[in-house]
Formats: C-alpha cells, sequence, structure tokens
C-alpha cells in the first residue's frame, strides 16, 4: 500500500484528489492539510511514502515545503502539482529537489500512475 499525503489548499480540488486516490486499490490518502506550514507535522505524524503538493499554497509555498520535507523526512517522495507549468515553475522544483512534477491539466489517471512512479523510486532506491 502507498500512504499519501495531499496537500492542497482549495477544498473542492483537494477533496477531488482524495476522491481519486481512494479509487485505486494500492493507495492509501493517510494525511490531508490546506497550506504548506502544516504538511512536516502531518508528514511525521502519517508517515507517508509521497506526499502530493499544490506548488501554490498558503503559508509555505509547495516547493519550501518540498524541500523541508526532503530535509527532515527524506523517505518522504514528494509530487508536486501545479497549473502552473512555467520553466521557472519546473526549475524551482528542481532545485528543491522534488521527486516529480504533474499539470493539474493532466487526465485524472496520470495523478495514481505519478503516485505511483513516485513511490516507485522509493523501493529501488
Amino acid at each position: 500500500m502507498i500512504k499519501v499525503l495531499v496537500a492542497e489548499d482549495m477544498h473542492v480540488v483537494r477533496d477531488a484528489l482524495v476522491a481519486l486516490l481512494g479509487l485505486e486499490s494500492d493507495i492509501e490518502v493517510v494525511a490531508e492539510v490546506a497550506g504548506g506550514d502544516e504538511i512536516l507535522d502531518a508528514a511525521r505524524s502519517a508517515e507517508p511514502d509521497v506526499a502530493v503538493i499544490d506548488l501554490d499554497l498558503p503559508n509555505l509555498d509547495g516547493v519550501s515545503a518540498a524541500a523541508t520535507l526532503h530535509e527532515f523526512l527524506p523517505r518522504c517522495r514528494t509530487l508536486i502539482l501545479t497549473s502552473l507549468g512555467t520553466p521557472d515553475s519546473m526549475r524551482r522544483a528542481m532545485a528543491a529537489q522534488v521527486d516529480g512534477f504533474l499539470l493539474k491539466d493532466a487526465p485524472a489517471h496520470r495523478l495514481a500512475t505519478a503516485v505511483r512512479a513516485v513511490a516507485y523510486w522509493i523501493r529501488t532506491s
């Protein structure tokens, strides 16, 4: 089972992400947060394998939150989810050593595929 933390400030979007991931037999959402500043505490408590993090979060942006996770919980892999697929966004994410990057306008099935790809790296690295 792949344990996932979802960090998204928009309630409807967060609920949709959780519902989509909940349809997968090998994925379990173990934590949900709305702000970037909540991610580290939630991850420490829930011990997810993958954190799906919106790029634009209140209180601490997604890239900074991913960098913090990488520093304090390196076992938790990060997947940035964003509607801002600009080269600058991708460069910032890569500099923070995120493990995956997915645009919000991707087909729904790509979310689970991306989570699995990021999680698989845990098992092989």
